[in-house]
C-alpha cells in the first residue's frame, strides 16, 4: 500500500502537532514525521476531525521545522511483532529490541491497543500463585487471572519487591509459567537491577524498559506493548503469565501531560476525566477466557503522591482491580522488608482460591485470625500510650509479644528469601501459639487440636500453658528471623 506523505505542520503545542488539510487518516494510526536529517520519529494521530488531524509525537517535538517538515501516514495502527522468541528477550518502551540479539521475526502482528476481555467470556479465576512472600501469599493470597495492584509511595522498595515476585512467583499445578515485566519511566540504575537480576528468570521472562529520560510521551504506549506480549503468551501459546508494570504512576502523569497539551478540561489533581475508562483499558486485558488454556494475571505498581490513598491513581485504581497490597512506611523505617501492612490490604478473590485442594485445609481459618489477632493488636498499643506498658494485664502483654514476633518473621523476610505456602502456614501456627487460646476465636477445635496444641509449652505442673511462647522456627526459615521467634 502506497504511503501517503504531506508537507508542512500547522502548528506545534508540546508533543503534539496539529496539521491541516488532510483526508481519510484513522484514530491511532501511526505516522512518521521525517526530519531535514533523515531521522524518523514515530507518532499516532490521537484526534481526527474533518479539516485537522492532532498528532502525537513519541519522541517529542524538538527540531521540527513546522514549513519543511514532512509527515507520513502509514494507515496501520501501533503494533508489535510477536513470535515464541519474545521469551527472554530486552525491548524498549516502544517493542524495539535493547538485547542486541536482533529484531523478532514472524508473521503474527498485533496492535497494541487491544481490548478489554468479554465479561461474558471471563471464568472465574481460582488458582493459586506462590510468591515466596508470608504475607502476601497467607493475607492477601494472590489468585491466577486476578488483578492485585501494590500501592506504594516515593522511596519505598517497591521495585526490589516487584524484582523478588518476579523471581519468585510459581503456580503450583502448573509449568507453563511466565513473566512480562514493564518498567514505566524508571532511572537508569532501575533498569540496571532489572536486567541483572530478572536473568533467573530466563527464558521465561520478557522485559520493556522505559527509561525516565526517554520521552514522556513514550509512556502511554509502554504498558500496551507490555499486555499485548502478555495476550500472545497466554492465549495463542497457552501459558500462565504475570504481568509486573512500574510505575503505573508515571504512566498516569504522561497521560494528564497529553491531556493538557491537546487542552481538554482537567478533572482531579489535572488527571484527565476519563482517567478511570483508561486505566480499565489496560487493568481489564487480564483474566481467564472460557476455552483458552493460559491466562493473565497483573500486578500493577504504583506511587502514591505524598503518600495519599485518595489521589486519583490509587483511588480509580481500587475500584477496578480486586484488592490492594499496601506499602507501610512506617514498617520500612522499622528495617521490615518487605513493609507490607496487612491491615489495609486485602485480596477480594482469595476465599475461593485457597483452602483444600487450592492450598491447604487451614489456611482460610489461619488467615482470618491472624488479621483479627494483629488488629487487636493495634487496639492494645494504642490504649498502652495512654496507660503504659506496664498496666496492661498478661494476656494484652502476650499480644503485643504476638505482634512484635508478627512483624519481625512472618512480614519481614531475609533478603532473596522464598517460602512455600506450607512453611508459611506453619509458621502463622506457631506464631497463634503465643496467644491465649481464648482469643483464637476464628479456629475450629479441630484446627486447634491439629496445629495448636503441638506448639504449646507445658507449665512446670504438666498442664499446657493457654499463653506459651512460641517454639523454635523450622529449618525453612532463616537465621535471623528463627531466632526472633524462640
Amino acid at each position: 500500500m502506497a504511503l501517503t506523505e504531506y508537507t508542512g505542520i500547522e502548528k506545534i503545542n508540546g508533543p503534539i502537532v496539529i496539521l491541516r488539510g488532510i483526508e481519510g487518516v484513522g484514530y491511532d494510526e501511526v505516522v512518521e514525521l521525517l526530519m531535514d536529517d533523515g531521522d524518523v520519529r514515530l507518532g499516532r494521530a490521537v484526534m481526527v476531525g474533518r479539516d485537522a488531524v492532532m498528532v502525537q509525537v513519541f519522541a517529542g517535538t524538538e527540531g521540527l521545522v513546522p514549513a519543511t517538515s514532512r509527515v507520513r501516514f502509514t494507515g496501520r495502527p501501533l503494533e508489535i511483532a510477536l513470535s515464541p522468541s519474545i521469551l527472554g528477550r530486552t525491548f524498549d518502551g516502544l517493542g524495539r529490541p535493547l538485547d542486541g540479539s536482533g529484531p523478532i521475526y514472524g508473521n503474527t502482528r498485533r496492535n497494541v491497543n487491544g481490548a478489554p476481555i468479554n465479561p461474558m467470556a471471563r471464568v472465574y479465576p481460582r488458582d493459586f500463585i506462590n510468591t515466596g512472600f508470608s504475607t502476601i501469599d497467607v493475607l492477601m493470597t494472590l489468585i491466577r487471572g486476578q488483578k492485585l495492584p501494590i500501592f506504594s509511595g516515593n522511596g519505598l522498595p517497591h521495585n526490589r519487591l516487584a524484582i523478588q515476585i518476579a523471581s519468585q512467583a510459581r503456580l503450583l499445578r502448573a509449568e507453563n509459567f511466565a513473566v512480562v515485566f514493564a518498567g514505566v519511566g524508571i532511572k537508569h540504575d532501575d533498569a540496571a537491577a532489572f536486567v541483572s537480576s530478572l536473568s533467573r528468570r530466563g527464558s521465561n521472562l520478557v522485559l520493556f524498559l522505559n527509561l525516565a529520560d526517554d520521552p514522556v510521551i513514550e509512556r502511554i504506549a509502554t504498558p500496551r506493548y507490555a499486555l499485548t506480549a502478555a495476550e500472545y503468551l497466554a492465549f495463542d501459546l497457552g501459558m500462565h503469565v504475570l504481568v509486573i508494570i512500574t510505575d503505573i504512576t508515571s504512566y498516569c502523569e504522561a497521560l494528564r501531560e497529553l491531556s493538557v497539551s491537546r487542552g481538554e478540561i482537567p478533572s482531579r489533581k489535572g488527571y484527565p476525566s476519563y482517567l478511570y475508562s483508561d486505566l480499565a483499558s489496560l487493568y481489564e486485558r487480564a483474566g481467564v477466557i472460557s476455552g483458552k488454556e493460559g491466562s493473565i494475571t497483573f500486578l500493577p505498581i504504583l506511587t502514591m503522591p505524598n503518600d495519599d490513598i485518595t489521589n486519583p491513581v490509587p483511588d480509580q485504581t481500587g475500584f477496578i482491580t480486586e484488592g490492594q497490597i499496601v506499602l507501610s512506611r512506617e514498617l520500612d523505617a522499622r528495617g521490615v522488608y518487605p513493609p507490607i501492612d496487612p491491615l489495609p490490604s486485602l485480596s477480594r478473590l482469595m476465599k475461593d482460591g485457597i483452602g483444600k485442594g487450592y492450598t491447604r485445609e487451614d489456611h482460610p481459618s489461619v488467615s482470618s485470625q491472624l488479621f483479627a489477632s494483629y488488629s487487636r493488636v493495634q487496639e492494645i498499643k494504642a490504649l498502652a500510650e495512654v496507660v503504659g506498658a506496664d498496666e496492661l494485664d498478661d494476656d494484652d502483654k502476650a499480644f503485643l509479644a504476638f505482634g512484635e514476633a508478627f512483624e519481625k518473621t512472618f512480614v519481614g523476610q531475609a533478603k532473596d528469601e522464598d517460602r512455600d505456602i506450607g512453611q508459611s502456614l506453619d509458621m502463622s501456627w506457631r506464631l497463634l501459639a503465643m496467644l491465649p487460646t481464648s482469643a483464637l476465636t476464628r479456629i475450629s477445635l479441630e484446627d486447634m487440636e491439629k496445629y495448636i496444641k503441638p506448639n504449646q509449652q507445658p507449665r512446670p505442673g504438666g498442664e499446657p500453658s493457654t499463653n506459651a511462647a512460641a517454639p523454635a522456627a523450622s529449618p525453612a526459615l532463616s537465621g535471623e528471623n528463627s531466632a526472633a521467634l524462640k
